[in-house]
């Protein structure tokens, strides 16, 4: 197994960090153009405040020119990557229809070369699948487009997948979600190379989140949701939204749609793929996450805006769904100066 394994380079000690991009006939425009986008804009940022240029950015494909996307849209690559041996910071490989580019020998002998060379490996969606067949995820966390999951899991039992993570960093290897994932990905490389205030601001231009509230699953619930068939249960979840403070229960809710329960729980499950209480628990859980960013709120006072009983409550759930207590997330995630301690533990 081959691992990265050069130390970073301290900012600004050896010029714009070369940022590269490996894509193929097949490859997902958006799984290129959304972090290429982030990092060009990264640039922008340093332009205008008259710093030094962070990045350079080039596509690399099997050769130079014209690369066909999923979407028909075609690409152009820069060069050959069998052309590039080093000089590549941070090394990014998209997804796509990736069984071809996966399965190829030279692709993979490729990867595992530059591997060591580089500061950084990524892969975007399924681009995942690539880095796997190279050998360089085993043993390692990873995650993918959250439709591809269980074949991942299937194909590589010696990776320890997150299949609700937007991304996830392990050690100089990061991989991210499905698609749009890439761009919270890029957001994040670059806050660590440029700091926080850059890193928002590239987000504010993008108009995206920077820190995004919820995993992967989560979203694929909430635009299931979205996508609700039945006239009665169509604009149900705009109104959990609005009223996370009430009481929802299935009983109620089934009220709201004029349904009995069990047919409710039944239909709302069908449309959805989620039970009513999973899908009410999980939106107040991004709610509160939102909170947390942006807000100085006491944790009992989100809590309760929520619709959590108590902050003991949210702390339970919170930690099941997201892996750590509020208290902790908000001195992590919080976007605003930090609040007076609150005299509890999250």
């Amino acid at each position: 197994m081959v691992r990265p394994t050069r130390e970073p380079a301290a900012d600004g000690a050896s010029g714009p960090r070369a940022v590269a991009f490996l894509i193929f006939e097949g490859a997902q425009s958006l799984d290129l153009t959304g972090p290429l986008e982030a990092f060009a804009q990264a640039t922008e940022v340093a332009r205008k405040r008259a710093a030094p240029v962070p990045y350079t950015l080039e596509v690399l494909a099997e050769k130079a020119g014209n690369v066909r996307t999923t979407s028909g849209l075609q690409l152009v690559a820069d060069r050959a990557y069998d052309e590039v041996r080093g000089g590549v910071d941070t090394l990014v490989v998209v997804g796509g229809d990736v069984a071809p580019t996966a399965s190829d020998v030279s692709v993979q002998r490729w990867l595992q070369a530059m591997a060591p060379r580089v500061r950084r490996l990524a892969s975007v969606c399924s681009g995942a699948f690539i880095l796997a067949e190279a050998g360089l995820l085993d043993g390692r966390r990873a995650t993918t487009h959250w439709l591809a999951v269980r074949l991942f899991q299937r194909l590589y039992p010696q990776i320890r997948l997150e299949p609700d993570a937007i991304f996830v960093r392990d050690g100089s290897l990061y991989t991210s979600a499905g698609v749009t994932a890439g761009i919270d990905m890029a957001l994040a490389l670059i806050e660590e190379d440029l700091g926080r205030a850059t890193a928002l601001e590239v987000a504010r231009r993008l108009v995206v989140f920077l820190k995004r509230p919820g995993g992967q699953s989560q979203f694929s619930k909430h635009l299931a949701a979205q996508g609700i068939g039945s006239t009665a249960l169509r604009d149900l979840p705009e109104w959990i939204m609005e009223h996370l403070g009430d009481e929802l229960s299935t009983a109620r809710l089934a009220a709201r749609a004029a349904m009995s329960p069990r047919n409710f729980a039944r239909v709302f499950r069908r449309e959805t793929g989620c039970t009513p209480g999973k899908y009410v628990e999980r939106a107040r859980v991004d709610a509160a996450r939102r909170l947390l960013e942006d807000g100085g709120e006491s944790l009992e006072a989100v809590a309760l805006r929520c619709g959590f009983a108590s902050g003991e409550q949210m702390r339970r759930t919170f930690q099941r769904h997201v892996g750590v207590v509020p208290i902790d997330y908000r001195r992590r995630f919080r976007s605003a100066p930090e609040p007076q301690p609150e005299g509890d533990d999250g």
